[in-house]
């Protein structure tokens, strides 16, 4: 992982932790696998698990080659996509990550970020900054609230359902789209199973949690972010290049709809962007997922997994080769 990851994610307590369970240097810290250090270079030629997290650089062949006894990657982040390659999966290296753990800081972004769209909490913010008096809320906001609105989640990832399960607690009606979905298993998870457009046209609110595919990009283009109803608000908190970000500036500055958007294409928007100052926009810098002390929730999965691994049990969150093709 890159030193500021281990810095981040891993404190005394993690440290200590990782040191009960394997035998492991923790001083050392590996953010090449051609390293010139030869301590390092001993270290993962005799290493038996890789413990992980961003900026893990990939595990080619080659560096494969110096990690003759590797068995398994313990990622204490995320997505595995950008370091498990073809040669590692062929090796049946075994992988965990702590995808579920990240999952939830992104799930609660989203339920604050539904809930605060049907009160039209931007809108009620930017009327008292503007008049600094006192706002005629019946006058100026007569529809507004979530009770008995409509919430399309798009993508039964980890993220979505765990926004689904969120959502259950409150007098809404949950939407869900998946092409790898069961309308049964939907049902269990509290939500109807409906066709994507179906689900735009019916939604209050629609929040996006689909993975980065090639038959995702761009899958909010201008006709699909068309058919959404005036005044429907759109969440991404997934990745940027599902959305058209031109369609949907053209959109947002006409006034129709609103949007949450914690991620975009291009990462951070040009300076000139209108969606800096709309008031109809609430944007964030990439912090829907774990911060702060959120980072601790990773470390402890991961630990947790490792220990699994040293006691014989299978990884309680694995990640398989085949499932990466439609997953995040």
């Amino acid at each position: 992982m890159s030193a500021e990851t281990r810095d981040s994610v891993l404190d005394p307590a993690a440290l200590r932790r990782l040191e009960r369970t394997a035998l492991i240097d923790t001083g050392l810290l590996a953010v090449d696998f051609s390293p010139r250090d030869a301590a390092i270079t001993t270290a993962l030629r005799e290493a038996e698990v890789l413990f992980t997290g961003w900026g893990c650089p990939p595990l080619t062949r080659q560096a494969l080659a110096g990690m003759p006894r590797l068995r398994a990657v313990v990622h204490a982040a995320g997505s595995v996509k950008g370091h498990m390659t073809e040669a590692a999966w062929e090796r049946g290296i075994t992988v965990s990550t702590a995808a579920a753990a990240n999952a939830l800081p992104v799930a609660e972004y989203t339920l604050a970020a539904v809930l605060f769209a049907n009160k039209r909490v931007l809108a009620g913010a930017d009327a008292y900054r503007r008049t600094r008096d006192r706002v005629r809320l019946l006058e100026h906001f007569p529809t507004v609230g979530n009770y008995r609105r409509t919430i399309g989640v798009v993508g039964a990832s980890a993220v979505g359902r765990r926004v689904i399960e969120l959502l259950r607690p409150f007098d809404l009606t949950v939407l869900v789209h998946d092409p790898y979905l069961e309308p049964s298993e939907a049902a269990l998870l509290g939500a109807t199973s409906v066709e994507l457009d179906d689900l735009v046209r019916r939604s209050d609110v629609v929040t996006i949690h689909a993975p980065e595919l090639p038959e995702t990009r761009n899958l909010f283009d201008a006709a699909r972010i068309a058919l959404m109803c005036d005044g429907a608000t759109l969440v991404n908190t997934a990745r940027g290049s599902l959305v058209d970000t031109e369609a949907l500036t053209a959109e947002l500055v006409s006034g129709r709809l609103h949007a949450v958007l914690d991620i975009t294409v291009p990462d951070v928007l040009p300076a000139d962007s209108p969606l800096y100052d709309l008031p109809n926009v609430l944007l964030t810098p990439h912090m829907a997922g774990s911060l702060g002390g959120e980072l601790r929730r990773l470390a402890d999965t991961a630990i947790d997994e490792l220990e699994r691994y040293a006691q014989g049990l299978p990884f309680a969150h694995p990640v398989h080769a085949a499932a990466l093709v439609h997953s995040a």
